[in-house]
């Protein structure tokens, strides 16, 4: 009889939600210093900078995935193009109402970079999140 618990051989996943939902956070906070000077124009450095940040720390993400064995590439697969779908349908909407309000230049550009972090790392967090509890460790052939 084995003197560990089911639960302590549960397998230590990377930290791909963690690191993608950082990157989630990241764009967040950057919005917000952004808004926070409405009317005004709003200091790009601090937002860029972060937006880097965030872009570096999906750039991890996509590096911790592609290096996972053992894991249901399948279901990821699945999960992650319907919320994709419904992330990108979302930013686009956000991007329209910038676009509508006459946002132009460089800070049109970094809330872009922001809203595909956004688009990108929620999909990401989710279908991890279910793709590591899945019954079959397989990789997507398509």
């Amino acid at each position: 009889m084995s003197a560990t618990s089911p639960a302590t051989q549960e397998r230590h996943w990377p930290p791909v939600a963690w690191l993608s939902t950082g990157a989630l956070v990241t764009v967040i906070v950057g919005g917000i210093v952004m808004a926070s000077y409405a009317p005004r124009r709003p200091p790009l450095g601090l937002a860029a900078a972060l937006l880097a940040l965030a872009l570096i720390l999906l750039g991890v993400v996509g590096v911790v995935l592609a290096r996972l064995e053992r894991f249901s590439w399948v279901t990821f697969a699945k999960v992650f193009k319907w919320a994709l779908l419904a992330y990108v349908i979302e930013a686009g909407v956000i991007e329209f109402a910038f676009v509508r309000d006459h946002t132009s230049g460089t800070a049109l550009a970094i809330v872009t970079g922001m809203l595909v972090v956004f688009a990108v790392s929620v999909p990401t967090t989710i279908a991890f999140t279910v793709a590591r509890y899945a019954d079959e460790p397989t990789r997507a052939t398509a």
